[in-house]
């Protein structure tokens, strides 16, 4: 499973440092790739990417996005085959306390990759990854597609709709005809949930923090639904994506929504109930508590329609929600109660989830 596209390849990861940029480095080093990653910071305590000891295992760079000499710099003597860009302010909750910072991040950031790629002379192929939240959210009950409003009500929201412009302006101004080397198309995503997350203010991430300490914790939207996927749905359409740019000319400049089965959909609440089972609490009341304390906007439902990665990349997601929350938990779990290797953790379940696509005769994981 794209060994043949990526195996010996040079991928340039920029985030790699955070939690999807972590198992999207992994995932690559298991596929025989040379990774190099570009990251501010390590951005939480503990770290996947520290404790999967990764910076032994690839060339890692520290560099702020928004530098583009440093990022120019990178770029030029690393000479990569493949660009996933994940680097971004992540956190909805801080761009609330930091608009600024999240703007500059995730659209000036942007930018200065797509500027260092221009003046850059070799053949690329480059993914930009946004996010689900680019879509204006007006709480529908069908998914949204790639050709639907973007923007939003919070400045993160925002802040991922304007990167998705000046993505379009720069691939339609700069990497059609006149600079046809850099093929390139953004992946959308969201909800993604998985062992090594550490981001505050994320619900399964409070409370594993909490679990761990045998504590319970305080959860402010039980009602609120989503669909749910593991982090590794969609890096398979990310990786997918990325090893198909050469051959399709109709994926360039396109967006690419990635996300779970539709029957993932479930509430927060049932969400940490399944979670807490794998905690060994002798009732729901013990792992968690409801609380009404709603500090910013939150949105009530967002899902995505993934048709166009159907019909285009024959992308489709692979995990039953049972398998999501039974992947997450056991991470998690070996992480604090077990003694095991996180790094051979952490391929095991790649290998897990390879070896469930390909016996699930899902296209993309044929080739």
């Amino acid at each position: 499973m794209f060994s043949e596209q990526y195996q010996g390849k040079k991928i340039l990861v920029t985030g790699h440092t955070g939690f999807k940029g972590s198992w999207l480095t992994a995932w690559l080093l298991k596929l025989g790739a040379k990774v190099c990653g570009i990251s501010d910071q390590i951005p939480t305590t503990p770290s996947m990417f520290e404790e999967l000891g990764l910076d032994q295992k690839i060339e890692h760079h520290f560099c702020d996005i928004r530098n583009f000499e440093g990022v120019s710099t990178i770029l030029k003597k690393f000479e990569p085959d493949y660009v996933f860009h994940l680097a971004a302010q992540p956190i909805v909750s801080v761009s609330y306390t930091d608009p600024l910072d999240t703007i500059s991040t995730n659209v000036m950031g942007t930018a200065v990759l797509l500027e260092a790629l221009k003046q850059w002379n070799q053949k690329c192929n480059v993914v930009v990854i946004t996010s689900d939240k680019c879509y204006e959210n007006v709480e529908w009950v069908w998914g949204y597609k790639e050709t639907d409003h973007l923007g939003g009500k919070d400045i993160y929201s925002g802040s991922k709709g304007a990167a998705e412009v000046i993505i379009h302006a720069y691939y339609h101004s700069f990497f059609t005809s006149n600079k046809n080397n850099i093929k390139l198309a953004t992946g959308r995503a969201g909800n993604v949930i998985g062992g090594g997350d550490w981001a505050k203010d994320r619900i399964v991430v409070d409370c594993i923090k909490n679990w761990a300490d045998e504590k319970s914790v305080d959860i402010r939207s039980p009602k609120a639904t989503r669909p749910w996927q593991h982090v590794l749905e969609p890096l398979s359409g990310y990786l997918t994506l990325g090893s198909q740019l050469d051959k399709n000319t109709k994926l360039l400049g396109e967006s690419f929504n990635f996300g779970p089965k539709a029957e993932q959909s479930r509430t927060v609440l049932e969400l940490l109930t399944d979670l807490s089972n794998q905690w060994d609490f002798l009732s729901a009341e013990d792992a968690y508590r409801v609380t009404d304390n709603i500090p910013f906007h939150e949105a009530g439902l967002l899902k995505l329609n993934c048709d166009k990665a159907l019909f285009y990349l024959n992308w489709e997601a692979n995990l039953s929600y049972k398998e999501c929350v039974e992947m997450v938990g056991d991470w998690y779990y070996s992480f604090y109660k077990t003694e095991k290797n996180m790094y051979e953790m952490t391929l095991d379940q790649i290998s897990k989830y390879e070896k469930l696509a390909m016996e699930r005769g899902l296209v993309w994981s044929q080739k």
